[in-house]
């Protein structure tokens, strides 16, 4: 049982710290493209840093844990996101990497890869010249128009635009992003919440509650983010929810800032 118990917290786990949705079916060739919003944020990177977060998990009734390092950097019109996750008995289960320029829109992907538990590594290609966003496990692209992030900048470029504009970042708010997966690519919508007091490794903590919620009947996680102005707007509390009330939540316990 309880090792049964570590695979589901295994499959619960693989997407955790990349802020990914579940996997949506790929659209039948005859349907139209989705919904590719185009948003020309300001925006206002984070300092460099290295952030190491507390992993929890309910699975199945059970509480099992683990830890993982997100290394943020940003200098020199470049940028690069590398995460490492590891599950207790497991070990390492996950590292998700994105790296690209940054631009007038923030964020610019140029490639982003994973790999998973006992899995081969995918990568999304992000093409500036011929405009395009590919992927090595399906056949789909998709137009680059500007702002298109993948599942690991995507917070990044959120919390950029929350330090470019915190008067705007309120509750009711809406913040929208197109965004590749491993496969396919989405709309995702990011929705203010409010000021909310968080307890964190680090002491009592004032963030900004943000919500990405599936569409309506969707099978898909509930990522919700918390974002605390004291600490740069760095994301020092993430969960990811399932429909059977599963849930996954990271929290931050130390930043090592990169000079």
């Amino acid at each position: 049982m309880l090792r049964n118990t570590y695979r589901n917290f295994l499959a619960l786990c693989l997407c955790c710290v990349t802020a990914a949705a579940q996997p949506v079916p790929q659209p039948l060739p005859e349907q139209p493209l989705p919904e590719h919003p185009v948003k020309r944020y300001a925006t206002d990177l984070a300092p460099s840093a290295d952030l190491l977060y507390r992993i929890k998990a309910q699975q199945s009734g059970f509480s099992l844990s683990g830890n993982a390092k997100v290394a943020w950097r940003a200098q020199d019109r470049e940028y690069s996101i590398s995460t490492q996750t590891e599950a207790a008995i497991l070990g390492r289960i996950l590292e998700a990497d994105s790296s690209g320029e940054i631009d007038t829109f923030g964020l610019a992907p140029l490639q982003s890869t994973e790999k998973r538990f006992r899995k081969p590594r995918t990568t999304t290609h992000f093409n500036r010249q011929d405009k395009t966003i590919r992927f090595t496990e399906s056949e789909l692209s998709y137009p680059l128009q500007g702002g298109e992030q993948d599942r690991t900048s995507a917070i990044w470029q959120l919390v950029a635009v929350a330090r470019a504009a915190p008067n705007k970042f309120k509750a009711g708010s809406q913040w929208r992003f197109f965004v590749a997966g491993q496969r396919d690519a989405q709309a995702w919508s990011f929705k203010v919440i409010g000021k909310e007091a968080i307890d964190t490794p680090l002491g009592t903590l004032q963030a900004m509650h943000v919500l990405k919620a599936p569409p309506p009947d969707s099978k898909e996680q509930q990522l919700d983010i918390w974002l605390a102005p004291t600490r740069d707007w760095y994301p020092v509390r993430l969960r990811f929810s399932e429909a059977d009330n599963d849930s996954i939540e990271q929290t931050l316990e130390r930043i090592d800032r990169i000079n």
